[in-house]
């Protein structure tokens, strides 16, 4: 008796969407899996035997067939006879939809924000769309927010300075309260703490990432506002309790800023000499997507100038960075090695996940041709 025909996947050509190559198809090509296996031995020192304890899991999705595209023109020419897409940015609607011929039965979105998904035409075409809200966009929320946490309450500057001696080094004056009158905090005359509450945090790119960010701050009661080059629907901005600003506007009012755009060549320099002019002074400014956002010429200007009260940064201008990067000469700046969407474990889960879940609902969907076997055999008998 034939096996049954491989499950056909076309799979955005995006770092991590790889992953679906390397755990389904057994033409991936080896090189692939070491990558991987390297890049997730922190985490996990055997990732080939994570990879084989969860295919049997996988039901009829494995082994699959994985054609790996780079942009629309390539999503077009693979999807004929493809059952699944799997995207990140790539859209999916009447056009994609047609080119696979009638084969496609599951749209899943590499996140959760669909609107480059028609919706409607997936509905027409009984195209069953799946989200995933990824565990390291989280990740990497968390992380903005601890940047700006640590700068607001100058965590990296005082960190481990408890003695009298530590911080008059480290150019304090501590001084000791009459307790008979007076409470003893603060003891170390460490000024120019911030508290977050009340504060107005300004998200620039309220995407995935930035959307997550902003429940995490309207938590701790900031004021939120954000700007990006199309506005949300109205009940959206209800949902995160955000309004929209223009960005020279959301520069001029925010305590605090924080980045959050797509890796595209067209926002380069997005935050330069004229926006570090206009952003309110003493403003932090944080970046957690791609360093070349921020002109770093202007900005070592205007942290020299005190016009910024502080900026963090995940990813360093130079990846890996240098002990001599003259940014690190500011004692009011953070910068770490790209550990925004970390630990794998985020990544690892949002995968098993993912593909679980495309399993369970590819169960429940006929192979393409069954259909037409099913009448074929109804019409002999």
């Amino acid at each position: 008796m034939a096996s049954p025909p491989r499950p056909i996947i076309v799979v955005e050509d995006d770092p991590f969407l790889r992953l679906i190559q390397v755990i389904l198809d057994p033409a991936a090509p080896a090189a692939r899996l070491a990558a991987f296996s390297h890049f997730m031995a922190h985490d996990l020192p055997d990732f080939a035997g994570w990879c084989e304890r969860l295919r049997p899991r996988l039901g009829r999705l494995h082994p699959a067939e994985v054609r790996l595209v780079g942009n629309e023109a390539g999503l077009l020419k693979s999807l004929p006879g493809a059952g699944i897409a799997a995207v990140e940015t790539l859209p999916i609607g009447a056009r994609e939809i047609a080119a696979a011929g009638g084969a496609l039965r599951i749209a899943q979105k590499y996140g959760t924000v669909t609107s480059r998904f028609d919706l409607k035409a997936c509905k027409d075409a009984g195209v069953q769309v799946l989200t995933l809200r990824r565990r390291a966009n989280i990740a990497t929320a968390e992380h903005a927010l601890a940047l700006m946490l640590a700068l607001a309450r100058r965590l990296t500057e005082s960190a481990g300075l408890v003695s009298v001696e530590q911080l008059k080094a480290a150019g304090y004056a501590p001084t000791r309260f009459d307790l008979a009158h007076t409470p003893n905090g603060n003891w170390a005359r460490i000024g120019g703490l911030r508290t977050l509450f009340g504060q107005r945090l300004g998200i620039i790119g309220m995407g995935e990432i930035g959307r997550e960010l902003a429940l995490r701050a309207a938590a701790l009661g900031m004021r939120l506002a954000y700007t990006q080059r199309h506005r949300l629907e109205a009940d959206e901005e209800r949902r995160y309790s955000a309004s929209y600003a223009g960005l020279d506007e959301l520069l001029e009012n925010s305590d605090c800023v924080s980045l959050h755009l797509p890796g595209s060549a067209a926002a380069s320099g997005i935050i330069g000499r004229r926006e570090l002019a206009v952003i309110k002074p003493g403003a932090l400014l944080i970046n957690v997507s791609q360093p070349q956002f921020v002109d770093r010429a202007a900005l070592l200007e205007a942290l020299a100038s005190h016009r910024l009260g502080g900026f963090a940064l995940d990813l360093p201008y130079d990846e890996p960075g240098r002990a001599d990067d003259a940014l690190l000469a500011f004692r009011n700046v953070i910068m770490t090695p790209h550990l925004g969407g970390s630990p794998r474990f985020n990544a690892l889960a949002d995968f098993e996940e993912m593909l679980l879940r495309l399993a369970q609902e590819s169960e429940k969907t006929p192979r393409p041709g069954s259909k037409v076997k099913a009448a074929r055999r109804a019409g002999a008998s």
